[in-house]
């Protein structure tokens, strides 16, 4: 698409359209996003008056942002933000986008009522500004063993005013891996967690907007998308709680490495499709 004109439905039909083409998932919807962003209104103005002609500054943005979703960037990298539970995180490319489903580990936090609590692959920062946010009185570490994500995390603490809340590491568990943090995985009440998981003969059958352009680090785990668990759950000892999101078909495998750990008690938690999505280990 070149620089878009015409009326606010000429714009969404035509984007519509050309999204559709490409084999974007949700071309009606990512359009909608797109022109409210360009435009600076919100989508319910949008369908309001979809007689309103574009104007040029933001016909022309609004192209270039379509350009790029016809590329298969996902739409949260074009905007530079995702909304998880109440907040709103920057996102690029350093870290992978937020899913609905990683707010179950924000659930599990907020039943258990933690005192303190470790994020492992921490990302965006997404589990652990929303403890803090929605947990005053816990106190979070994050970690994560890409610098540049930890960058992207801390940005996010900072402009959400929670900086003074979230202790940033880099790494897994503090403590180990000849760290000089003091802080040993034993003194946290909860460690959630949320890993690497895709297996490598599933990766060619992803969509371009995670093959493309998510980090990939962050995805695979070898053959069967178990490695990053395996040694992750070979660290763990003292924890009390443990809570790691996994990938559909795991549950069973990964709730048998908890239990090998050491947790007597291991439950599964289903996502909003049904899917057992989060392991939790008791001890």
């Amino acid at each position: 698409m070149t620089v878009v004109t015409g009326s606010v439905r000429d714009a969404l039909g035509a984007a519509t359209d050309a999204l559709l083409a490409a084999g974007v998932e949700s071309p009606r919807l990512d359009a909608e996003l797109l022109l409210a962003e360009a435009t600076g209104r919100e989508r319910a103005e949008l369908v309001a008056g979809s007689r309103e002609a574009v104007e040029p500054g933001a016909g022309r943005l609004f192209g270039e942002m379509v350009r790029r979703r016809l590329r298969r960037e996902p739409v949260a990298y074009i905007l530079g933000r995702r909304g998880f539970r109440g907040i709103e995180l920057a996102v690029d490319r350093r870290v992978l986008i937020p899913r609905p489903e990683t707010e179950l580990l924000v659930e599990l936090a907020v039943e258990a009522g933690p005192r303190t609590l470790l994020d492992v692959g921490t990302g965006s920062g997404a589990v652990a500004l929303a403890v803090a946010d929605e947990l005053p009185g816990c106190e979070v570490t994050a970690t994560d063993t890409s610098a540049g994500a930890l960058e992207v995390a801390r940005d996010n603490a900072a402009r959400l005013g929670l900086a003074d809340r979230v202790r940033f590491v880099e790494g897994t568990i503090p403590g180990l891996e000849g760290s000089d943090d003091e802080a040993e995985e034993g003194g946290f009440d909860l460690i959630v967690a949320n890993l690497p998981y895709v297996a490598e003969r599933e990766w060619p059958g992803l969509a371009p907007e995670v093959t493309t352009w998510e980090p990939r680090e962050a995805l695979l785990a070898g053959p069967d998308g178990l490695d990053a668990y395996r040694a992750f759950t070979s660290e763990l000892s003292a924890a009390p709680v443990v809570g790691l999101e996994v990938g559909e078909g795991q549950a069973e495998a990964v709730g048998e490495m908890v239990r090998e750990a050491g947790f007597g008690g291991v439950e599964t938690r289903r996502d909003l499709a049904g899917i057992e999505r989060v392991v939790v280990g008791r001890r």
